[in-house]
C-alpha cells in the first residue's frame, strides 16, 4: 500500500500505527460496502439477500503471532490429516447480482473476524482454570461464532432499513448443525449440506389433545442416500444458472421433514444428480458426487433454492483472489488488534473493488484479446486479475502524462498522447500479462 502511493521512502510511522488502537471503524467500512451492494440488487426481480459464509486459514510462521495454532490443513490428501500453523477467519459475503436472479453473481465481503482457539490449560492448573477454559472453549466454536455473525447481519440489515427483505444464507456442512439452526433469527431461510446417511423423520401424526409429552417427530424416512437409489422417489429438472450459462440439473425433492438437530422446525430435503463432465472431447464420462442439502423452508421454490446454493462457490473465489492476489494474511504483524483488523480492512478494499468495477462496467471496457491458451469464447466473467490489470494500466498511463519541457506545446502534446491512449494502454496491459 505504501508503495503504490509512492510513500516508500517518506516516514511510514503514522501508517504503521494506522491498525492500533481504535483508529479504524470496520464495521463502518464493511457497513458502506454492504449497504452499496444491497442499493445495486435493488433493480433485481428477487427481493431477497442472499448470503454466504464460510471459514477459511491464513498460514503462518511465527510462533509469536497472536491466535495461531496448529490447524487442520485442508488442501491436505483424503487419506491423512496434515496440520499447519496458522489463524482461522470466518467471512460472510453478499451476492451481487450482475444480470437478475438467473444469472452470474459475485461474492462481496460484508464481514470477516478472527476465531482464535483457545489454549488449554497445563497440567499443574486448577479446577477453576479447567473451568474457565471449557466455558470459553464453547464460546470459541466455529458453529457459536457463525450463529453470531448471522444474527449481527440480520440485525444490521433491518437497521438498513431492509426488514422485509428476507436473506437466504447458504453454508456447507461444517455450519449445519444443531448450534446454528435453533439460533435462526426470524426472517433467515439457511441451505446447507448434510450427511448422505443422516436420520430424518417424517411429521408426527395428530395427537389427541390432554396432558403429556407431544411427539416432534414421526416415523423415521430413509437416509438421503437410499432416498437418492429409490426409484419411489422421482427426479425433476430444474434450470439454473453455472459455470457461464444456464443449465439443467435433476433433482429429488421431500418437503416437510424433520431432523433431530433442528428440533421441531419442518425442513426440505434436496438431492442434486451427479453432473457428468469430461476431461477431453474424447475421455470417457465422469460424475461429480450428489449434493444433499436441507433447507429451514420447506416451502421456497426448488429453483431459487438451487440458484441460491450454486452461488456459494463465489465465496471460495474470493478467499483465492484474496490470499493469491490482494495478499489478504500476508501481513507481519502480530498484535492482537492489528491481527484481527489488517485481514478485514483488506477484504473490504476487496470487495470495494468488485464494486467500483460493476458500477464501471469494466468487463465491456476490457476489449483486449486473450492469449492463445486462453478461448476468447471462454471470456464471459471480469476476473480481479483483469480488474488488476485495469487499474495499474490507467495509473501508468496517467504517470507517463508529464511534460518534460516547457517549450513544448501542451495542447498539441495532450492531444497527441489522447491518440496514443489506447496503444499505450495495450502495451501496457501486455507487458503486465
Amino acid at each position: 500500500m505504501l508503495s503504490a502511493n509512492g510513500s516508500q521512502f517518506k516516514d511510514w510511522s503514522a501508517a504503521y500505527r494506522l491498525f492500533k488502537d481504535d483508529r479504524m471503524n470496520l464495521d463502518g467500512i464493511f457497513g458502506a460496502v454492504r449497504r452499496r451492494v444491497q442499493k445495486l440488487n435493488l433493480s433485481s426481480e428477487d427481493t431477497n439477500i442472499y448470503g454466504h459464509m464460510d471459514d477459511t486459514l491464513f498460514r503462518k510462521k511465527g510462533r509469536n503471532v497472536f491466535g495461531t495454532s496448529w490447524l487442520r490443513d485442508p488442501l491436505g490428501p483424503p487419506f491423512a490429516n496434515n496440520f499447519v500453523w496458522g489463524q482461522r477467519f470466518i467471512q460472510v459475503s453478499l451476492s451481487l447480482l450482475e444480470n437478475g436472479s438467473s444469472g452470474p453473481s459475485k461474492a462481496i465481503p460484508v464481514d470477516l473476524v478472527h476465531c482464535p482457539a483457545t489454549r488449554k490449560p497445563g497440567k499443574t492448573a486448577s479446577q477453576a482454570e479447567i473451568d474457565i477454559f471449557k466455558e470459553t472453549q464453547k464460546k470459541a466454536k466455529l458453529s457459536e461464532i457463525g450463529a453470531q455473525r448471522i444474527v449481527k447481519l440480520r440485525t444490521d440489515l433491518d437497521s438498513d432499513g431492509h426488514a422485509e427483505r428476507k436473506l437466504v444464507i447458504s453454508v456447507d456442512g461444517s455450519y449445519t448443525n444443531e448450534t446454528v439452526i435453533r439460533k435462526l433469527p426470524d426472517n433467515v431461510d439457511m441451505i446447507g449440506r448434510i450427511r448422505k446417511d443422516c436420520k430424518l423423520y417424517a411429521l408426527p401424526c395428530e395427537q389427541p389433545q390432554g396432558s403429556g409429552r407431544k411427539k416432534y417427530y414421526g416415523e423415521e424416512l430413509p437416509t438421503p442416500e437410499m432416498i437418492r437409489q429409490d426409484q419411489q422417489y422421482p427426479y425433476m429438472a430444474v434450470r439454473a444458472w453455472a459455470a457461464g450459462k444456464i443449465r439443467s440439473f435433476d433433482v429429488k425433492v421431500v418437503r416437510n421433514v424433520r431432523w433431530r438437530k433442528s428440533g421441531p422446525k419442518n425442513l426440505m430435503l434436496v438431492i442434486v444428480r451427479p453432473v457428468g463432465y469430461r476431461l477431453t472431447k474424447k475421455s470417457k464420462l465422469l460424475y461429480r458426487n450428489p449434493a444433499y442439502l436441507i433447507c429451514t423452508n420447506p416451502e421456497m421454490e426448488i429453483s431459487m433454492l438451487l440458484q441460491a446454493y450454486i452461488r456459494r462457490w463465489e465465496i471460495e473465489v474470493g478467499f483465492r483472489d484474496q490470499k493469491t492476489l490482494i495478499g489478504c494474511g500476508q501481513a507481519q504483524v502480530r498484535l492482537k488488534g492489528v491481527v484481527e483488523k489488517v485481514p478485514a480492512f483488506i477484504s473490504a478494499c476487496y470487495g470495494m473493488m468488485l464494486l467500483a468495477a460493476h458500477e464501471t462496467n469494466l468487463a465491456e471496457k476490457i476489449s483486449l484479446p486473450g492469449t492463445k491458451w486462453y478461448k476468447n469464447a471462454l471470456r464471459t466473467r471480469t476476473t480481479t486479475g483483469d480488474i488488476l490489470n485495469r487499474f495499474r494500466a490507467e495509473k501508468w498511463l496517467e504517470s507517463i502524462r508529464i511534460n518534460f519541457s516547457d517549450f513544448v506545446n501542451i495542447e498539441k502534446k495532450m492531444a497527441k498522447l489522447e491518440k496514443l491512449a489506447n496503444p499505450i494502454l495495450s502495451s501496457l496491459f501486455y507487458m503486465r500479462n
